[in-house]
């Protein structure tokens, strides 16, 4: 265990440190087949490669994927703003807009809040994020003949077919209006490459791979920055002075009209720290995911065998009272110098480090910026009347969920 950001650092960045153990759940549904989950390999190497590449190409990190983000948060306030100030549980539609990023790229298009085949797909991956996390899954890493045998991994596996079949469906109705000359979104890059490397024996491009990998950049590019904005709900709803001081300075930043950029963080200073105090306080993933040695190495004068399972301790690298000024608390100041300047700290590594660094973090950053400071611009967050105390310790799966909740969002006067 990884307890510290100087030892994570110093592990994370080596290949050494980029496996991933044999687990049987995760052979059982993947087929080794994939980005996330597989071990260190050629088939990880040429697919993560290929995955940045074409994510580059559809706009992470330009002007264009800031667009269709601020374009999908103008439907996610309009969503909110809906119910005029009843009381709402905004898990499903904050899910929907995160979600509908992801798919402009992976699949070409967005989904309307509405759409019940979809809905219905968020629902599956919900569901698998908190399964495997439970114990009743991970005891399929211990008895794998289990498979045999009905249990709530048959649910799991049920619920990857049919979030498989999602994509592949998706996979043949491109195959149909395919135009070499002109990519669509990443699921056209990828039938381009798998008859580009056809006569490559060492080409891992196929459509089984496809799917996989769209599965994993969908599922991972879509949860985890949706579980964080709903963190941010909450540490807004619970910190009012802090949910008013950001309202004032994007307001006299920008107005009320006016939408944000990213060229706009320098001079929204304690909204970017706040962005990032919501990362950090709601740490979605407290022990990153399990990593590997690939071969023997030494770390710190320890002599570390050829496949030692090791993980980072984010909860104690983003709580490390050396490293930051409120680590107990939820404080914006851990992210701002003595005169109010944005600084982040070394010990803030939430996407983690090194070759298995996430592959969504640009378009995360950008993300979270945009739909935050865009939701505090137009929106006034609180507690219905009759709310309960909410448990903040969460609920533990792969990834930390908050409890359920729901909250009363009010239009901003914009005349004033």
């Amino acid at each position: 265990m990884f307890n510290t950001v100087q030892v994570a650092k110093e592990a994370l960045v080596q290949d050494a440190f980029a496996g991933r153990p044999h687990l049987p759940i995760v052979d059982w549904i993947t087929n080794g087949l994939g980005i996330v989950a597989v071990t260190f390999n050629h088939s990880w190497r040429q697919q993560r490669r290929f995955a940045l590449h074409t994510l580059r190409n559809f706009g992470l990190g330009k002007k264009s994927i800031e667009s269709r983000v601020l374009e999908e948060s103008q439907y996610l306030i309009a969503e909110m703003l809906k119910e005029k100030g009843r009381s709402v549980n905004p898990h499903h539609i904050i899910q929907n807009a995160l979600s509908n990023i992801i798919c402009s790229i992976m699949f070409g298009d967005r989904f309307d809040y509405d759409d019940k085949r979809f809905e219905y797909f968020l629902k599956l991956l919900n569901e698998n994020i908190l399964l495997i996390g439970s114990a009743a899954v991970q005891i399929f890493n211990f008895a794998p003949f289990i498979k045999h045998f009905p249990g709530p991994h048959q649910k799991f596996k049920q619920n990857v077919n049919e979030l498989s079949g999602f994509v592949r469906h998706e996979v043949e109705e491109h195959k149909k209006t395919l135009d070499p000359d002109s990519p669509r979104d990443f699921i056209d890059a990828y039938l381009l490459e798998i008859e580009k490397q056809k006569s490559n024996k060492d080409s891992t491009f196929h459509d089984e791979n496809l799917v996989r990998s769209a599965a994993d950049l969908f599922e991972a590019g879509s949860d985890s920055t949706a579980t964080t904005i709903r963190w941010g709900l909450l540490f807004l709803i619970q910190n009012p002075d802090v949910q008013e001081r950001c309202h004032e300075e994007i307001v006299q930043v920008l107005g009320y009209d006016r939408l944000p950029c990213m060229d706009d963080r320098d001079r929204l200073p304690y909204t970017l720290a706040t962005v990032h105090e919501i990362q950090r306080c709601g740490n979605i993933v407290p022990f990153g995911l399990i990593h590997e040695t690939i071969q023997p190495t030494n770390l710190h004068g320890y002599d570390i065998p050829q496949g030692t399972v090791v993980m980072a301790n984010f909860t104690a690298i983003l709580s490390n009272k050396e490293n930051w000024k409120h680590p107990d608390t939820f404080n914006p100041e851990n992210f701002l110098d003595e005169n109010g300047h944005f600084s982040k700290p070394e010990s803030f590594i939430p996407f983690s480090l090194g070759p298995r660094s996430c592959l969504g973090e640009t378009l995360a950053k950008t993300e979270l910026f945009l739909f935050i400071t865009s939701l505090l611009q137009r929106i006034h967050f609180s507690w219905p009347p009759d709310a309960q105390p909410i448990d903040m310790d969460g609920i533990m799966g792969i990834v930390r969920y908050p409890q359920p909740f729901s909250i009363i969002c009010c239009s901003r006067d914009t005349k004033k």
